[in-house]
């Protein structure tokens, strides 16, 4: 009785996880400067096939948290201000990105930046159209976010699992879609990664968004095996609610590249 859980929280087993995640990505990292150096991708590889299985492995031990029933009132509080702290991260990151793009675009002179007397863009950089391609892509995504916040709502208010499936399969399709669209567009630039400021930001910018889709897409397919299993109901979802804010975080990313680097940068 002295031992008796007394209280809303969830005291965590030791997990072997957090060692293992760390030490695999010191070892993408480290990975990562031996392959620029010539030496081979190889230690990259195994460090991120150990990052990945201990996202695999780590989160199935915390969806079988959640049906065992550890994931109280409380709980679900903190996974939800852990995650909020995680969007607000991601913020930081694509402002870094915003910042280097705003600074260069209003002041483009440097050793980067063959620009002459302010241009910007610099000489010789055909941009996209903003109005063809990069617009079918914005009306995309944000489908692909409505169907989302179909999947959210016919959960939460319907309790409907046929029309959550069939938002979620629409969400992922549309979320595929985006991105082959990118991949063509990459394949049509008329511009380079190196060599010139505007191509270095245009594609760290949009390509990490564009990793950003591919994560978010298999997280919300991840969601829809969920559903398939039986899992999520309307008071307990937090995984497939961290899943929709999180599309709807790169759908709201992907605007702003949209009006600053496409429209207002081009």
């Amino acid at each position: 009785m002295a031992h008796e859980k007394n209280h809303d929280y969830h005291i965590l087993n030791p997990s072997i996880w957090p060692l293992v995640g760390s030490g695999g990505a010191f070892a993408m990292l480290f990975g990562a400067v031996l392959w620029m150096h010539g030496s081979g991708p190889y230690l990259f590889l195994v460090g991120l096939a150990a990052v990945l299985y201990t996202m695999f492995a780590w989160w199935s031990e915390v969806v079988a948290e959640s049906s065992a029933g550890d994931h109280t009132p409380v709980v679900r509080i903190g996974l939800r201000y852990g995650f909020i702290m995680f969007i607000m991260s991601e913020v930081m990151f694509f402002a870094a990105w915003f910042w280097s793009f705003f600074k260069h675009a209003m002041y483009p002179m440097g050793p980067m930046s063959p620009a002459v007397d302010g241009v910007w863009p610099p000489a010789g950089i055909e941009t996209f159209d903003p109005w063809h391609l990069p617009l079918i892509n914005t009306l995309i995504l944000l489908c692909s976010g409505c169907a989302a916040t179909w999947a959210h709502h016919a959960l939460v208010h319907e309790n409907n699992r046929e029309d959550m499936k069939k938002g979620l399969i629409l969400a992922i399709a549309l979320g595929a879609l985006f991105t082959a669209f990118q991949i063509y567009e990459y394949s049509h630039a008329a511009f380079g990664f190196s060599g010139n400021i505007y191509g270095a930001n245009f594609f760290m910018a949009t390509g990490f968004h564009g990793f950003h889709v591919l994560i978010g897409t298999i997280f919300l397919f991840v969601c829809l095996m969920r559903v398939y299993r039986g899992h999520f109901t309307p008071e307990k979802h937090v995984g497939f609610e961290a899943a929709a804010w999180y599309w709807h975080f790169v759908d709201v990313v992907w605007l702003f590249l949209f009006f600053a680097v496409y429209i207002w940068g081009g």
